[in-house]
C-alpha cells in the first residue's frame, strides 16, 4: 500500500512542477494514474490493519485531490473522492470528532455533486427539492450508480452529524431519492449498499418522519442474504440503528458479540470493513448498560 502511495505521488509532483493550471499534458498524466488509483482502492479495501489504513488514507486523499485539479471533470476521480472522504470520516473520525467528520462528509458530498454534474445533473443539489431530484435521477442509468451511491451516503452522514440543525433534516428526503434510484438500478450494488442504507433510515427515524422497524428489518435481512452473512457491517448497523431504537437489547448484544467472534478473513475483499465493524462493535458494547 505504501509502495503504491509513493507511485501515486509522481503525477502530483509533475503537476506541481508544470504549474497549477489545467493543461492537456497534466490531464493525460492524471488519466494515466487511474489504474494506480484503482489498485490503491482495492488494496485499502483488503487491508486488515486499521492503524495502517488510518495512516495511509489522508495522503491518498491528498494525492487524489491533486489529480482532480488536473482533470476536474473526471467522474471516476470525483466519485472516488466522495467514497474516500466518507470512508475515512466513518472509520476514523466521527466517533471522536463529529465536527471534523461533518466537514469531511461535506467535502465528500461536494465531490459527489461534481461527479453527478458531469452526468447531466445540476451541480448544487442542495438547491433542489425532492421532486426535482427524483425527476433528474429517473433519467440516470447504471453508469451513474457509483456517483449516486457515494453522494447519497456522504450526504446522509453529513445530515447525521448535524441532527441539531433544522436545515439539515430537510435534505434527508433528497438523499433517499438518490439512493432509491440506486436500489432500482441494482439492489446488490456495493455489497447491497442501498438495502443497508434504507435499513438504517427506516430503523433510526421516528415513525412520524417515515421510520418503520418492519421495513428496516426487511432491508437488513436482504442485505444479509445478498452478502451470504459475510458482511459484518450489516449486523453492526442493525444493532446500532434498529435494535437500539426498538429497545431490543437481546438483538443488540447478540449482533455485536457475533461480530467480535467472527473470523478476520470472513470477507477478504473487504477486510477493512470487517475490522471497522469489530472496532465499532467494541465501542457500542461499552454503551449497552447506558442505553438499555
Amino acid at each position: 500500500m505504501r509502495k503504491n502511495g509513493s507511485l501515486l505521488l509522481l503525477p502530483v509532483l509533475l503537476a506541481a512542477l508544470t504549474g497549477c493550471a489545467v493543461n492537456p499534458v497534466n490531464q493525460l498524466t492524471a488519466k494515466a494514474s487511474m489504474p494506480i488509483i484503482d489498485g490503491g482502492v482495492l488494496a485499502i479495501n483488503q487491508e486488515q490493519d486499521l492503524q495502517l489504513a488510518k495512516d495511509a488514507m489522508p495522503a491518498s486523499i491528498a494525492v487524489l485531490e491533486g489529480l482532480i485539479t488536473q482533470d476536474p471533470n473526471n467522474v471516476k476521480m470525483h466519485t472516488y473522492a466522495a467514497q474516500a472522504y466518507y470512508g475515512y470520516a466513518y472509520a476514523f473520525v466521527e466517533d471522536d470528532d463529529p465536527k471534523r467528520a461533518s466537514a469531511l462528509y461535506l467535502r465528500g458530498v461536494r465531490h459527489g455533486f461534481k461527479a453527478l454534474a458531469q452526468l447531466g445533473m445540476p451541480e448544487n443539489l442542495f438547491d433542489l427539492n425532492k421532486e426535482q431530484i427524483e425527476t433528474l435521477v429517473a433519467k440516470q442509468g447504471k453508469r451513474a450508480l457509483p456517483a449516486l451511491f457515494w453522494t447519497a451516503s456522504a450526504w446522509a452522514k453529513w445530515i447525521d452529524m448535524n441532527r441539531d440543525k433544522p436545515e439539515s433534516a430537510r435534505h434527508l428526503a433528497k438523499t433517499n431519492a438518490l439512493m432509491q434510484r440506486v436500489l432500482e438500478l441494482d439492489e446488490t450494488f456495493y455489497y447491497a449498499g442501498p438495502h443497508i442504507y434504507f435499513g438504517v433510515f427506516y430503523g433510526s427515524v421516528a415513525p412520524m418522519f417515515g421510520g418503520d422497524p418492519v421495513k428496516s428489518q426487511s432491508h437488513f435481512d436482504k442485505a444479509r442474504a445478498i452478502n451470504q452473512n459475510r458482511l459484518l457491517m450489516v449486523d453492526l448497523l442493525e444493532a446500532e440503528f434498529l435494535a437500539r431504537q426498538s429497545f431490543d437489547q437481546a438483538k443488540f448484544h447478540r449482533n455485536l458479540t457475533h461480530i467480535l467472534a467472527a473470523p478476520d478473513d470472513l470477507l477478504p475483499e473487504l477486510a477493512i470493513a470487517t475490522q471497522i465493524a469489530k472496532a465499532k462493535a467494541q465501542r457500542l458494547l461499552k454503551k449497552e448498560e447506558e442505553w438499555f
